[in-house]
């Protein structure tokens, strides 16, 4: 080790260009050369010095990559026991490793997030979908107001239902603003016109706890006070928790290997490593999944997301399960199940800890 550790600190003193005339050894590791590329590290014999070699080198690495996406990519999503079957087994020249991949699709999750806030909807789905909201902005002012009176008879909780009616107010004049903003673009106030769009189902959820009044009875009421915070600054808020969870994401996997490891313990010949390329092939699908679903939520496909949440996990469960370790039908599902129970419980546990985190 020490050996090793001082040919690299002592590398620079080795050669650092090559001449015209063929080296006798290899300029990164000095092994005597005997062809084209070097038999003991395998670094090419003929040393390239030039910037359209460089730029050759980026596009080579890029396609040398999608070719192998390509290949990765359908059989992660039709086949996904048969890819991690064949990559524990060895066959991995002409697939993306699980944890470069699972590296690729967290950094393509959170990528394809900050577009979250594009305009997808045609004029007349806009208009009808910003009516609709306008009018629920509306109606939660109204109840707010009732709610004020009572609190004011009752003498309690005034001061938070004030609260709550302050922003329900604001929200519905925003609401009102992007549907003026669609219809008549001139009429809308200047400075309140930029990036007016038409809400998706996290805006619409934020508002509504954002203008809800407190819950004095509330079960947990730190978390509730801390939600209730980010709901009233949601653009700082969920920067905060994509950092986070972005910083984060890697602990789900020492988080399910005991769980993994728990369905097949009494299996002598299945192995940790197997049950790390399972879960770092299911994440990368999982997180694949994510990202067709920002478009869909932006577009108001709702029945559509259910439809995938509801299906696509469990089937692709089964399928990874049952290819990955040669289950039959029976072993594949209650494992399904259990592992469905698993990673509702650890996302859960996951994204609380998160937001926790994030939101303080």
């Amino acid at each position: 080790m020490a050996g090793v550790t001082a040919s690299e600190i002592e590398g620079d003193k080795t050669p650092q260009r090559a001449s015209a005339a063929p080296l006798a050894n290899c300029a990164n590791c000095q092994a005597p050369l005997g062809g084209a590329f070097c038999q003991a590290c395998g670094q090419s014999a003929h040393i390239h010095h030039s910037l359209l070699h460089l730029a050759e080198e980026v596009v080579h690495g890029i396609l040398h990559f999608d070719a192998k996406a390509w290949k990765t990519l359908p059989l992660l999503v039709a086949f996904p026991g048969r890819l991690t079957r064949r990559y524990i087994d060895g066959q991995r020249k002409n697939y993306v490793s699980p944890l470069a991949l699972f590296l690729f699709m967290v950094f393509l999750t959170f990528f394809v997030t900050s577009f979250g806030n594009g305009q997808l909807l045609g004029r007349d789905a806009n208009i009808a979908s910003l009516t609709n909201h306008a009018a629920s902005a509306k109606l939660r002012v109204e109840r707010n107001e009732r709610a004020l009176d009572e609190a004011r008879k009752a003498n309690t909780g005034v001061a938070g239902v004030e609260k709550a009616l302050a922003v329900s107010r604001k929200l519905q004049h925003e609401a009102e603003q992007r549907l003026l903003y669609v219809v008549s673009p001139e009429k809308a106030n200047g400075e309140e016109a930029i990036a007016l769009r038409e809400p998706g189902w996290f805006d619409k959820t934020v508002s509504k706890i954002a203008s809800s009044p407190p819950n004095p009875n509330a079960n947990f009421p730190e978390l509730e006070k801390t939600f209730r915070h980010a709901a009233e600054n949601p653009e700082l808020a969920f920067y905060k928790l994509k950092n986070t969870i972005y910083k984060f994401s890697f602990l789900l996997i020492p988080i399910s290997l005991p769980f993994m490891w728990l369905m097949f313990f009494w299996k002598r010949d299945v192995t940790m490593y197997e049950h790390a390329v399972f879960v770092l092939y299911s994440l990368c699908f999982m997180s694949l999944l994510f990202t067709v679903l920002i478009p869909l939520s932006i577009l108001n496909q709702g029945w559509l997301i259910g439809l995938l949440v509801c299906l696509a996990p469990p089937l692709h469960m089964f399928l990874q399960l049952r290819g990955t370790y040669n289950l039959g039908k029976w072993g594949a599902l209650w494992r399904t199940c259990m592992l469905l129970l698993v990673a509702n419980i650890v996302f859960c546990v996951f994204i609380v800890l998160v937001l926790m985190k994030s939101l303080h």
